[in-house]
Protein backbone atom coordinates (compact mmCIF):
# COMPACT_ATOMS: atom_id res chain seq x y z
CA UNK A 1 0.00 0.00 0.00
CA UNK A 2 1.76 3.48 -1.19
CA UNK A 3 1.33 6.83 1.25
CA UNK A 4 -1.58 8.25 -1.33
CA UNK A 5 -3.88 4.89 -0.52
CA UNK A 6 -2.74 5.17 3.09
CA UNK A 7 -3.54 8.30 3.42
CA UNK A 8 -6.83 8.48 1.50
CA UNK A 9 -7.97 4.77 3.06
CA UNK A 10 -7.56 6.29 6.45
CA UNK A 11 -9.77 9.35 5.70
CA UNK A 12 -12.34 7.04 4.39
CA UNK A 13 -11.92 4.86 8.01
CA UNK A 14 -12.75 8.49 9.64
CA UNK A 15 -15.91 8.90 7.64
CA UNK A 16 -16.87 5.15 7.99
CA UNK A 17 -16.22 5.52 11.99
CA UNK A 18 -18.18 8.80 12.04
CA UNK A 19 -21.59 7.19 10.40
CA UNK A 20 -21.00 4.35 12.69
CA UNK A 21 -21.20 6.24 15.96
CA UNK A 22 -23.90 8.05 14.79
CA UNK A 23 -26.08 5.05 14.26
CA UNK A 24 -24.56 3.22 17.51
CA UNK A 25 -25.07 5.43 19.90
CA UNK A 26 -28.83 5.84 19.58
CA UNK A 27 -29.08 2.07 19.30
CA UNK A 28 -26.82 1.64 22.63
CA UNK A 29 -29.01 4.45 24.17
CA UNK A 30 -32.06 3.14 23.39
CA UNK A 31 -30.84 -0.22 24.39
CA UNK A 32 -29.84 1.34 28.22
CA UNK A 33 -32.80 2.79 29.05
CA UNK A 34 -35.30 0.11 27.65
CA UNK A 35 -33.08 -2.88 27.79
CA UNK A 36 -34.77 -3.54 24.58
CA UNK A 37 -33.13 -3.83 21.14
CA UNK A 38 -34.74 -1.97 18.37
CA UNK A 39 -34.49 -4.12 15.18
CA UNK A 40 -35.94 -1.72 13.06
CA UNK A 41 -33.10 1.34 14.18
CA UNK A 42 -31.77 0.48 10.23
CA UNK A 43 -35.35 1.48 8.94
CA UNK A 44 -34.73 5.08 10.74
CA UNK A 45 -31.37 5.26 8.86
CA UNK A 46 -33.74 4.61 5.68
CA UNK A 47 -35.97 6.80 6.57
CA UNK A 48 -33.54 10.19 7.25
CA UNK A 49 -32.09 9.13 3.66
CA UNK A 50 -35.67 9.50 2.46
CA UNK A 51 -36.56 12.54 4.01
CA UNK A 52 -33.35 14.32 2.22
CA UNK A 53 -34.37 12.46 -1.46
CA UNK A 54 -37.66 14.26 -1.09
CA UNK A 55 -36.73 17.47 0.74
CA UNK A 56 -33.91 18.34 -1.08
CA UNK A 57 -33.80 15.94 -4.27
CA UNK A 58 -37.65 16.64 -5.43
CA UNK A 59 -38.86 19.72 -3.25
CA UNK A 60 -34.70 21.81 -3.79
CA UNK A 61 -34.71 22.97 -0.24
CA UNK A 62 -31.38 23.66 0.74
CA UNK A 63 -29.79 20.44 1.49
CA UNK A 64 -28.75 21.48 5.40
CA UNK A 65 -32.76 22.78 5.69
CA UNK A 66 -33.62 19.34 4.36
CA UNK A 67 -30.79 17.66 6.92
CA UNK A 68 -32.16 19.60 9.97
CA UNK A 69 -36.16 18.77 8.97
CA UNK A 70 -34.89 15.19 8.79
CA UNK A 71 -33.68 14.92 12.39
CA UNK A 72 -37.25 15.91 13.76
CA UNK A 73 -39.15 13.42 11.29
CA UNK A 74 -37.31 10.33 12.60
CA UNK A 75 -36.91 11.47 16.20
CA UNK A 76 -40.63 11.62 16.13
CA UNK A 77 -41.13 7.92 14.16
CA UNK A 78 -39.05 6.99 17.55
CA UNK A 79 -41.60 8.48 19.98
CA UNK A 80 -44.35 6.63 17.84
CA UNK A 81 -42.41 3.22 18.25
CA UNK A 82 -41.70 3.34 21.62
CA UNK A 83 -45.11 4.31 22.29
CA UNK A 84 -46.92 1.91 20.49
CA UNK A 85 -44.74 -0.86 20.19
CA UNK A 86 -41.98 -1.04 23.55
CA UNK A 87 -44.33 0.45 26.33
CA UNK A 88 -46.77 -2.10 25.47
CA UNK A 89 -44.14 -4.93 25.16
CA UNK A 90 -42.01 -3.67 28.06
CA UNK A 91 -42.11 -7.12 30.22
CA UNK A 92 -41.75 -9.02 27.20
CA UNK A 93 -38.36 -8.43 25.57
CA UNK A 94 -38.48 -11.28 22.99
CA UNK A 95 -42.19 -9.91 21.34
CA UNK A 96 -40.73 -6.03 21.34
CA UNK A 97 -37.91 -7.35 19.44
CA UNK A 98 -39.91 -9.41 17.31
CA UNK A 99 -42.37 -6.22 16.73
CA UNK A 100 -39.61 -4.05 16.02
CA UNK A 101 -38.55 -6.51 13.20
CA UNK A 102 -42.51 -6.37 11.75
CA UNK A 103 -41.77 -2.57 12.11
CA UNK A 104 -38.71 -2.90 9.93
CA UNK A 105 -40.60 -4.68 7.26
CA UNK A 106 -43.20 -2.62 7.45
CA UNK A 107 -41.34 0.38 6.43
CA UNK A 108 -39.55 -1.31 4.19
CA UNK A 109 -43.11 -2.02 2.33
CA UNK A 110 -44.03 1.71 2.86
CA UNK A 111 -40.79 2.88 1.11
CA UNK A 112 -41.00 0.36 -1.92
CA UNK A 113 -44.65 1.24 -2.16
CA UNK A 114 -44.82 4.72 -2.51
CA UNK A 115 -41.37 4.86 -4.29
CA UNK A 116 -40.61 2.15 -5.86
CA UNK A 117 -37.97 -1.07 -4.76
CA UNK A 118 -35.95 -1.74 -7.95
CA UNK A 119 -35.16 1.72 -8.58
CA UNK A 120 -32.59 3.44 -6.46
CA UNK A 121 -33.49 7.18 -5.77
CA UNK A 122 -29.77 9.09 -6.90
CA UNK A 123 -29.89 12.22 -4.52
CA UNK A 124 -27.58 15.38 -6.35
CA UNK A 125 -24.43 15.98 -4.59
CA UNK A 126 -24.92 19.50 -2.89
CA UNK A 127 -21.37 20.01 -2.10
CA UNK A 128 -19.13 19.16 -5.56
CA UNK A 129 -15.59 18.86 -5.97
CA UNK A 130 -12.45 17.08 -3.64
CA UNK A 131 -10.42 18.22 -0.84
CA UNK A 132 -7.05 17.67 -1.46
CA UNK A 133 -5.08 16.40 1.93
CA UNK A 134 -1.90 15.08 1.35
CA UNK A 135 -1.50 12.48 -1.71
CA UNK A 136 -4.94 11.60 -1.34
CA UNK A 137 -8.76 13.25 -2.28
CA UNK A 138 -12.04 13.37 0.13
CA UNK A 139 -14.85 14.59 -1.56
CA UNK A 140 -16.52 17.66 0.25
CA UNK A 141 -19.71 15.58 0.29
CA UNK A 142 -17.71 12.99 2.99
CA UNK A 143 -15.47 15.64 4.59
CA UNK A 144 -18.63 17.75 5.96
CA UNK A 145 -19.73 14.30 7.43
CA UNK A 146 -17.19 14.49 9.98
CA UNK A 147 -17.50 17.36 11.68
CA UNK A 148 -21.40 16.88 11.43
CA UNK A 149 -21.52 13.52 13.08
CA UNK A 150 -18.45 15.28 16.10
CA UNK A 151 -20.76 18.60 16.62
CA UNK A 152 -23.94 15.73 17.27
CA UNK A 153 -21.72 13.08 19.67
CA UNK A 154 -20.46 16.23 21.80
CA UNK A 155 -24.03 17.83 21.93
CA UNK A 156 -25.09 14.05 23.18
CA UNK A 157 -22.47 14.29 25.68
CA UNK A 158 -22.90 17.47 27.12
CA UNK A 159 -27.02 16.86 27.28
CA UNK A 160 -26.43 13.41 29.12
CA UNK A 161 -24.14 15.02 31.21
CA UNK A 162 -24.76 18.84 32.08
CA UNK A 163 -28.77 19.21 32.01
CA UNK A 164 -31.22 17.79 34.17
CA UNK A 165 -33.37 15.40 31.87
CA UNK A 166 -29.47 14.13 30.56
CA UNK A 167 -28.96 12.91 34.09
CA UNK A 168 -31.90 11.32 34.66
CA UNK A 169 -31.86 9.54 31.39
CA UNK A 170 -28.28 8.07 32.59
CA UNK A 171 -30.41 7.80 36.19
CA UNK A 172 -33.01 5.57 34.13
CA UNK A 173 -30.35 3.21 32.60
CA UNK A 174 -28.33 2.97 35.51
CA UNK A 175 -31.38 1.70 37.68
CA UNK A 176 -34.92 2.18 36.45
CA UNK A 177 -36.37 1.18 40.05
CA UNK A 178 -34.18 3.67 42.00
CA UNK A 179 -35.06 6.70 39.77
CA UNK A 180 -38.66 5.81 39.62
CA UNK A 181 -39.06 6.04 43.11
CA UNK A 182 -36.66 9.55 43.28
CA UNK A 183 -39.95 10.74 41.12
CA UNK A 184 -38.33 10.43 37.65
CA UNK A 185 -41.01 9.72 34.80
CA UNK A 186 -39.99 6.25 33.15
CA UNK A 187 -42.18 6.63 30.21
CA UNK A 188 -40.89 9.88 29.48
CA UNK A 189 -37.36 8.95 29.63
CA UNK A 190 -37.83 5.69 27.47
CA UNK A 191 -39.64 8.32 24.73
CA UNK A 192 -36.59 10.33 25.21
CA UNK A 193 -34.16 7.57 24.61
CA UNK A 194 -35.93 6.30 21.60
CA UNK A 195 -36.59 10.20 20.29
CA UNK A 196 -32.87 10.49 20.39
CA UNK A 197 -32.06 7.03 18.78
CA UNK A 198 -34.20 8.49 16.26
CA UNK A 199 -32.70 11.92 15.47
CA UNK A 200 -29.04 10.23 15.32
CA UNK A 201 -29.92 7.40 12.81
CA UNK A 202 -32.10 10.22 11.36
CA UNK A 203 -29.13 12.73 10.68
CA UNK A 204 -26.80 9.35 9.72
CA UNK A 205 -29.32 8.46 7.08
CA UNK A 206 -29.69 12.20 5.99
CA UNK A 207 -25.57 12.74 5.48
CA UNK A 208 -25.72 9.47 3.92
CA UNK A 209 -28.56 10.11 0.98
CA UNK A 210 -26.28 11.56 -1.65
CA UNK A 211 -23.52 9.27 -1.56
CA UNK A 212 -25.16 5.82 -1.52
CA UNK A 213 -28.06 5.16 -3.40
CA UNK A 214 -31.57 5.60 -1.62
CA UNK A 215 -33.24 2.14 -1.23
CA UNK A 216 -36.03 0.29 1.26
CA UNK A 217 -32.89 -1.80 1.90
CA UNK A 218 -30.43 0.89 2.64
CA UNK A 219 -30.44 0.32 5.91
CA UNK A 220 -29.77 -3.52 6.63
CA UNK A 221 -26.04 -3.20 6.35
CA UNK A 222 -26.58 -0.10 8.34
CA UNK A 223 -27.99 -1.83 11.49
CA UNK A 224 -25.73 -5.54 11.17
CA UNK A 225 -22.78 -2.95 11.84
CA UNK A 226 -24.36 -1.27 14.49
CA UNK A 227 -24.81 -3.95 16.72
CA UNK A 228 -21.89 -5.39 16.20
CA UNK A 229 -20.73 -1.68 17.43
CA UNK A 230 -22.83 -1.72 19.85
CA UNK A 231 -21.79 -5.59 20.91
CA UNK A 232 -18.15 -4.71 20.94
CA UNK A 233 -18.76 -1.35 22.87
CA UNK A 234 -20.59 -2.47 25.71
CA UNK A 235 -24.91 -2.91 25.13
CA UNK A 236 -25.55 -0.02 27.26
CA UNK A 237 -22.33 1.80 27.11
CA UNK A 238 -22.37 5.34 24.53
CA UNK A 239 -18.63 5.82 25.09
CA UNK A 240 -18.13 2.04 24.79
CA UNK A 241 -19.86 2.19 21.22
CA UNK A 242 -18.07 5.67 20.24
CA UNK A 243 -14.74 3.52 20.40
CA UNK A 244 -16.31 0.23 19.14
CA UNK A 245 -17.28 2.46 16.12
CA UNK A 246 -13.84 3.79 15.59
CA UNK A 247 -12.08 0.20 15.72
CA UNK A 248 -14.79 -1.18 13.53
CA UNK A 249 -14.70 1.32 11.23
CA UNK A 250 -10.50 1.32 10.37
CA UNK A 251 -11.00 -2.43 10.40
CA UNK A 252 -13.84 -2.21 8.15
CA UNK A 253 -12.60 0.36 5.61
CA UNK A 254 -8.45 -1.17 5.71
CA UNK A 255 -10.14 -4.87 4.90
CA UNK A 256 -12.33 -3.51 1.95
CA UNK A 257 -9.23 -1.59 0.48
CA UNK A 258 -6.95 -4.69 0.94
CA UNK A 259 -9.87 -7.40 -0.25
CA UNK A 260 -13.50 -6.49 -0.37
CA UNK A 261 -16.82 -5.19 1.82
CA UNK A 262 -17.93 -9.01 2.16
CA UNK A 263 -14.77 -10.33 3.68
CA UNK A 264 -14.64 -7.18 5.59
CA UNK A 265 -17.90 -8.27 7.28
CA UNK A 266 -16.70 -11.33 7.73
CA UNK A 267 -13.59 -9.94 9.96
CA UNK A 268 -15.80 -7.52 12.06
CA UNK A 269 -17.87 -10.80 12.86
CA UNK A 270 -14.83 -12.22 13.95
CA UNK A 271 -13.84 -8.77 15.84
CA UNK A 272 -17.03 -8.91 17.83
CA UNK A 273 -16.45 -12.71 18.66
CA UNK A 274 -13.31 -12.64 19.64
CA UNK A 275 -13.90 -9.30 21.81
CA UNK A 276 -16.78 -10.93 23.32
CA UNK A 277 -14.65 -14.02 24.37
CA UNK A 278 -11.93 -11.80 26.01
CA UNK A 279 -14.20 -9.27 27.63
CA UNK A 280 -17.87 -10.74 27.83
CA UNK A 281 -19.27 -7.17 29.15
CA UNK A 282 -17.43 -5.58 25.65
CA UNK A 283 -14.57 -3.04 25.71
CA UNK A 284 -15.71 -1.15 28.32
CA UNK A 285 -16.65 -3.35 30.53
CA UNK A 286 -19.90 -2.25 32.39
CA UNK A 287 -23.83 -1.34 31.83
CA UNK A 288 -24.33 2.46 31.59
CA UNK A 289 -25.61 5.04 29.15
Amino acid sequence: MDSATLIQTLLNSVVASSIYALVAVGLALAFGVMKMANFAHGEFFMVGAYCVYVLYGLLGLPFPLAVVLAVPIVALLGLLTERFIFRPTRRNVLAGFMATAGLAFVLQVAAGRIWGVGIAKGVPTPYAGTAEIGDANLGWQRLIIIPCAFAMLLALRYFLYRTKFGKALRACAQDPEIAALQGIRINRMTALAMALAGASAGLAGALMAPILPVTPYIGHGVVLIAFIVVIVGGMASIEGAIIAAVLLGFIHTFVTTLADNLIATMVGVVFMAVTLILRPKGIMGRERA
